[in-house]
């Protein structure tokens, strides 16, 4: 039987100094749904090589970033504590913005057999639209938590979640998530 995971995407905290003050609230909640209803938690974090020896140049969004930021050194780069990882929860580190990137993830969604992908993340047009495009294309069934997902850009988000996400995966609150969740 196939299972769900949450994937809790760029969490960290440089990320979070950019959004709303109540995202963290939100981000608390899909992840307390989640382990209260025993749905496995992975954690998505950008992390570099020291010196960004993995970052090209000519890449729009990671090229010119100075070489200490999201590298294992990098206090920004720790995933926020409200929304750290507990015992046994998996972390895997990606180099660009799909959660997919440069990392063993699909294999460990297939060793656990997991193909429904729930997403909450910053930022909405970046890691969300991402993973959510390409989870698709690899054939697992995506719900993007579009309260548990936030963009500095709160117009785009709004756009992205009822324009263009919509069309291609499930988009629920968390709420409705939870709610669906407990009646199973």
């Amino acid at each position: 039987m196939s299972r769900t995971a949450l994937l809790l995407m760029d969490l960290q905290n440089s990320n979070i100094a950019q959004v709303p003050d109540d995202y963290v609230s939100r981000a608390e909640r899909a992840l307390d749904t989640a382990r209260a209803a025993g749905v496995p938690v992975i954690h998505i974090a950008l992390r570099f090589r020291e010196g960004h020896t993995d970052a090209h140049p000519r890449n729009k969004i990671f090229g010119a970033l100075p070489a200490q930021l999201f590298t294992a050194d990098d206090p920004g780069a720790a995933i926020h504590p409200a929304v750290a990882p507990a015992e046994g929860e998996i972390v895997v580190h990606k180099n660009r913005v799909s959660a997919f990137a440069g990392n063993n993830l699909q294999q460990i969604l297939a060793a656990q057999d997991i193909s429904h992908l729930v997403l909450a993340g910053i930022s909405t047009a970046g890691v969300v639209l991402s993973t959510a495009l390409q989870a698709a294309d690899l054939d697992h069934r995506v719900t993007v938590l579009s309260d548990a997902c936030v963009d500095p850009d709160p117009a785009l988000h709004d756009t992205l979640i009822t324009h263009v996400l919509a069309r291609r995966v499930e988009v629920s609150s968390i709420d409705a998530w939870r709610d669906s969740l407990e009646a199973a």
